[in-house]
């Protein structure tokens, strides 16, 4: 009972009673992670979760994996979904999760959930935040796996209620239930960057703390909550539209706040104007505009300049976005 006071707390953090519309919708695959959330949930919330599990048609093993998980879901009395997915060309893992998701999220809707949880937690946020420093991934990327967001395309609540749980932790519930989970050969393949990653997490374990890390990757994620702030409020005072572009479309922005706030009014100008550009994309385009050049990212052409904005009465600096001309064809 203490281990489901814990997890209902956690829970309550992410998603308070008033907000709450639908059951909490689980992704459960037959890992002791996700299992152990399935059990977690299903003492603290009874009679109020949904499970569902996802074959992505990449191992033969799959189906029985899920077929595991309906019979533990039934035992327990838990409305139960099966999904499966054809493999798509490119980037395996990439292509699952994105699969996954898109699932997960007709699943929500259909099934009139108030919102999905997976078992993401502390261990996977501390791999998430060496990888991405490893590549060098500005602030959006080493505030890691979020506690909250919605799911990319769709407005389906996504909570990770186990971040401030260990692995360890998690395996020790499943135990506990006398469940045997199962295993997915791939978190062992160090083929895949993050079963690499978690191998050398595990060889360093006696001076890097997962908890730690991902403690850490909460801190970021509460700076990137300031800065998204910032940058709404950037979007709301400092950009206006821009008649004078050819058809009248087009965006003039007020440039005068950091760079890592002015990359994010950026991107937005870009979607609003059509186009998509990347954080990266953004921050070339920022450079070359600071340093007073054209740049041209997602279809959309950003000129500088410096006028006098009557608001404020200064001379500022503003960039005028608006889409790219079509290029001449000889």
């Amino acid at each position: 009972m203490q281990l489901a006071a814990r997890f209902a707390a956690d829970l309550a953090a992410l998603w308070p009673d008033e907000e709450r519309s639908g059951p909490l919708g689980l992704a459960v695959s037959g890992g002791p992670d996700s299992l152990a959330l399935m059990l977690l949930a299903h003492a603290a919330l009874p009679g109020r979760i949904a499970v569902a599990s996802i074959d992505h048609g990449l191992r033969p093993e799959a189906a029985g994996e899920v077929a595991l998980v309906e019979r533990l879901a039934g035992e327990r009395s838990i409305p139960f979904s099966a999904f499966t997915l054809s493999p798509q060309p490119g980037n395996l893992q990439a292509q699952a999760r994105a699969g996954r998701y898109a699932a997960l999220a007709g699943w929500a809707r259909d099934a009139g959930l108030g919102a999905i949880a997976t078992a993401h937690h502390a261990d996977d946020q501390a791999e998430t935040l060496l990888m991405r420093l490893n590549r060098g991934s500005g602030l959006a990327g080493l505030a890691g796996v979020r506690a909250v967001s919605v799911i990319e395309g769709s407005e389906v609540v996504l909570l990770r209620p186990l971040l401030g749980w260990r692995k360890p932790e998690l395996e020790a519930v499943v135990e506990a239930a006398g469940i045997i989970p199962v295993l997915d050969p791939s978190n062992a393949n160090p083929d895949f960057e993050r079963a690499a990653m978690r191998a050398r997490l595990a060889a360093a374990a006696d001076w890097l703390d997962p908890a730690q890390l991902a403690s850490s990757a909460a801190h970021v994620a509460e700076g990137w909550q300031a800065i998204a702030w910032y940058a709404e409020c950037d979007w709301d005072e400092m950009v206006v539209r821009d008649d004078s572009a050819p058809g009248g479309v087009g965006f003039a922005y007020h440039a005068n706040v950091p760079r890592v706030v002015a990359i994010e009014t950026i991107m937005r100008i870009i979607a609003e104007l059509g186009g998509h550009a990347t954080r990266a994309e953004a921050a070339r385009a920022w450079d070359r505009l600071w340093q007073g050049e054209n740049a041209s990212l997602g279809g959309v052409l950003a000129v500088p300049g410096v006028e006098r904005v009557e608001k404020v009465g200064v001379l500022m600096r503003v960039w005028r976005f608006r889409p790219e001309p079509p290029r001449s064809v000889n």
